[in-house]
């Protein structure tokens, strides 16, 4: 018959020698006790910490221990509960042997782990601030000035063309000279108008046309004897 109380009572020795800066006993009956577990130091000395709480259970080491994250420095959610997951691993994968050791070792890894991956994760955060700022400097590349290049020969298309279409419009509705004279009359006296409202009054000297009545003006087609031939012969010599 196994004697549950005398293996974890050697258990609590050997965890108190293994671990006597981080082991605190919480109570007796049942036994319950604390272990802090801190990982190796990461970049900048940085470190992730949790505090375990263990209670053993009547029938333990065949029965698995009570467990909680008593405390934690520098975790996230998520890595709280992958750390729980882990201890119900390795809780399940030991029954039937004291186990408390094997467990502080495997969240003792998980923490190194954690610590590794926010290095990672800072130095991938570090060269993605690189990138965007070699983006911004860089000169702009031939690919994407053949595209703004593209982008801008086909708006100036569109504002000729739009442009051509107003002109002809504009044309269709131009009137010529002939078609304006013919739907505006007023134009046949508009050369006068024009010198009127210049100033340029057109004065007729009615007189002149009077002289010229009392001029005699010989008609020779009217003369009976006149002969055509007699001109021209007076013409040669």
């Amino acid at each position: 018959m196994t004697d549950y109380g005398e293996e974890q009572r050697n258990e609590l020795e050997a965890l108190e020698s293994i671990y006597p800066d981080s082991f605190t006993v919480l109570s007796e009956n049942p036994p319950s006790f604390t272990i802090t577990v801190t990982s190796e130091a990461g970049e900048n000395d940085e470190t992730v910490q949790t505090t375990l709480k263990f209670t053993y259970s009547e029938k333990y080491p065949d029965e698995a221990p009570l467990y909680e994250i008593f405390a934690q420095l520098n975790l996230e959610d998520n890595d709280v509960a992958d750390i729980l997951k882990l201890l119900a691993l390795q809780a399940e994968e030991n029954l039937g042997m004291v186990m408390i050791s094997t467990l502080v070792t495997a969240v003792q890894e998980k923490l190194n782990e954690i610590v590794d991956q926010m290095k990672t994760r800072r130095e991938e955060e570090k060269k993605q601030e690189e990138r965007e700022a070699e983006e911004a400097e860089k000169p702009l590349l031939i690919g994407d000035f053949l595209n703004w290049k593209a982008k801008f020969d086909a708006e100036l298309l569109e504002i000729k063309t739009k442009r051509i279409k107003e002109e002809e419009q504009a044309g269709k509705n131009k009137l010529s000279g002939r078609q304006l004279f013919e739907t505006d009359h007023n134009l046949d006296t508009s050369d006068i108008q024009f010198l009127e409202d210049a100033g340029n009054n057109v004065e007729v000297d009615e007189s002149l046309f009077q002289e010229m009545d009392d001029l005699e003006l010989e008609d020779d087609e009217d003369d009976p004897d006149y002969n055509p031939a007699d001109r021209e012969s007076d013409l040669t010599n």
